[in-house]
């Protein structure tokens, strides 16, 4: 009980010793400063300074009615009517040579009084003036310190604590049953959290406890989610905070708060850690990445403290990040992040299992079909996903119904895709025929074309990220790789839009920027990175330095060789953009037609194009119905 109590008291003087005493600092400078400022605005307010001569020369006019000489400064009362601003206290500088000045303040009948100031009255006054606001400043800092670092937070006294938040099982309320598609990587950690409930089943056998394991993914795929249903599932407290709240402007904090988290944890344990972006402070210490003291300090006092602990205690580290290219290698080897467990974007079956964990509390009718939805959002992450059975709701709930349709959620994945229908922007005759062209151009290249994903609905609706019309291809099953035949496939359905335009309308339109970039991007990759040329060959001229985020690229090789890459780049766009026109122009008929259809009706399905186009085929067809949207 005395040990507590006493324990008690030195945690209660050492916060005094700590935070008070900076706030106390503040407060007294914030309190010069501010009584500074506002004794000087006052005087400038309420006071005017007159020249010595001019002073001498109002007495002489018969202006002065009475001076009074206190402490160096002469302060004047004019006669009324000489006032020019009435309530302005009027002074100079008393001269101390000027020995005649009484005698000429006399001799014009100026009554004449001089104050002597008592320098500890003074003193006190003064000290009486600055505690009001000085009190005023010390509740406020202290209130926002108290609110802002907890017991021992603070501004200066807790710079160098952990902002780490413990999370027990009851606040995450995340388990592994809640984070789907993501078999592989819940089959890593699961073996983690079994380490932490049965350590001595490993320790029979000699095992260790892996120190820690890296989440590497694109953003959205599920990291952090999967980090808290660790917590969940192993019932363990959990530290949660982001590579950037170690970072601060002061030199030394950062190593600071990593010894502070450490300590907390190791009190704690068994316990989880979990640093999300760690690249922040992860950085590889090379000046390729831009060096920086503060960070770099941080990373080697992290580094240092994941080989000082004993990982037998039950400290486990998760980390998260996006970019994995950038993180120094000695945060990587093993004994510091043993594991690296990808959480990539899911597949057709992720997909799929992701869509009926957040549909699980939303009502849906007898027409909604999740395996469809799935097969028609191929790159999609974990949080698209969720987006989108949000939208749909949200869509329902916009037109009255009570639950949601497979038509909502077919216009969720387009509004997470193009984003939402602008039916206030409308095309003129010209524009809109010119746009049912483009897009049909694209269409009916599939149609004809071998290797290509069938069509599932063509629009010339504006939409609201740009585009004033798409085609929305569904594949007919989960592909992983791409053969030349279909990447070409792809080149010419890219480039029939543009090429549609060309041969209807004798001329061509912006519409197609987005259609040539991305034909751009795929050309060059055949090239530098797939080995698909015959004039390079085999050779790897272009490196993927981001996958997790965007996949931007840089090329390994000369500027020659670099000309000479974009050159046969050039060559392979025209040749697709030739073939495409050959193919419209075969099927020109059918082109001239379901435009006519698409112009009219804005919005088709692909049964309704595939049985237009095979009617003009001569083609046997069974009848579609016509679906209005």
């Amino acid at each position: 009980m005395d040990n507590n109590k006493n324990d008690r008291d030195k945690k209660d003087k050492n916060r005094f010793l700590g935070t008070p005493w900076s706030i106390v600092i503040i407060a007294l400078i914030l309190t010069i400063v501010v009584t500074n400022i506002v004794s000087t605005l006052y005087e400038r307010a309420t006071s005017k300074q007159i020249t010595y001569s001019k002073f001498i020369s109002a007495v002489e006019a018969g202006a002065v009615e009475s001076v009074l000489i206190e402490n160096g400064k002469i302060i004047i009362k004019p006669y009324e009517k000489y006032e020019k601003f009435p309530g302005i206290t009027y002074w100079t500088a008393e001269v101390d040579e000027d020995y005649a000045l009484i005698d000429t303040l006399k001799k014009y009948n100026v009554d004449i009084d001089k104050k002597f100031i008592n320098q500890s009255s003074s003193f006190f006054t003064s000290l009486l003036v600055m505690l009001i606001p000085f009190i005023f400043f010390y509740f406020i800092l202290f209130s926002a310190s108290k609110r802002m670092g907890g017991e021992g937070g603070g501004f200066f006294g807790g710079v160098g604590r952990s902002n780490a938040k413990v999370y027990v099982q009851k606040e995450t309320g995340v388990l592994f049953k809640d984070v789907a598609g993501q078999d592989e990587a819940k089959e890593s950690v699961t073996e983690l959290v079994d380490f932490l409930h049965n350590p001595e089943k490993y320790a029979n056998i000699g095992a260790k406890l892996p120190k820690g394991a890296l989440l590497v993914g694109p953003p959205g795929t599920g990291k952090t989610l999967l980090a808290k249903a660790v917590a969940g599932e192993a019932k363990v407290p959990f530290f949660s905070l982001s590579g950037s709240d170690f970072v601060e402007m002061f030199v030394g904090v950062g190593a600071s708060r990593v010894r502070d988290l450490f300590k907390q944890a190791q009190e704690q344990a068994p316990c989880i850690i979990f640093i999300d972006e760690v690249d922040a402070i992860g950085k590889s210490r090379d000046s390729r990445y831009g060096g920086n003291d503060e960070r770099e300090q941080t990373l080697n006092q992290l580094l240092s403290e994941m080989d000082g602990f004993d990982s037998s205690k039950g400290v486990l580290i998760l980390a998260a990040t996006n970019r994995p290219e950038v993180l120094d290698p000695a945060l990587l080897r093993p004994g510091r992040f043993d594991r690296r467990v990808i959480v990539d974007k899911p597949d057709y079956k992720g997909r799929l299992e992701t869509l009926k964990v957040h549909s699980t509390n939303v009502k849906m009718d007898e027409t909604v079909d999740l395996e469809a939805i799935a097969m028609a959002t191929s790159g999609a992450v974990g949080s698209d996903l969720a987006n989108m059975i949000n939208e749909a709701a949200i869509l329902a709930v916009k037109n009255n119904r009570q639950a949601i349709s497979q038509d909502d959620l077919f216009e969720s994945v387009e509004v997470v895709i193009a984003g939402k229908e602008k039916k206030d922007r409308i095309l003129g005759e010209t524009e809109k025929k010119t746009v049912a062209y483009h897009e049909v151009g694209h269409a009916l290249v599939t149609a004809v074309m071998k290797d290509t994903d069938p069509v599932q609905k063509i629009t010339i609706v504006p939409r609201t990220m740009g585009s004033l019309g798409y085609v929305m291809q569904v594949p007919e099953e989960e592909k992983y790789l791409m053969t030349q035949k279909e990447l070409d496939a792809e080149l010419v359905t890219l480039l029939a839009g543009r090429a549609a335009e060309d041969i209807v309308f004798d001329t061509v339109t912006t519409g197609a920027s987005n259609d040539i970039e991305r034909a751009t991007k795929m050309a060059r990759a055949m090239i530098a990175q797939y080995g698909m040329s015959e004039k390079f060959g085999l050779m790897s001229l272009e490196t993927v330095e981001n996958p997790y985020l965007g996949g931007n690229t840089r090329l390994n090789c000369s500027d020659k060789t670099a000309a000479m890459i974009e050159e046969e780049v050039k060559i392979l766009l025209k040749q697709k953009y030739e073939e495409a026109k050959k193919l419209l122009n075969e099927n020109r008929e059918a082109l001239d037609k379901i435009a006519a259809f698409l112009y009219d009706k804005e919005t088709i399905t692909g049964k309704q194009f595939m049985e237009i186009y095979r009617e003009v085929r001569g083609e046997k067809v069974e009848t579609v119905e016509t679906v209005e949207f």
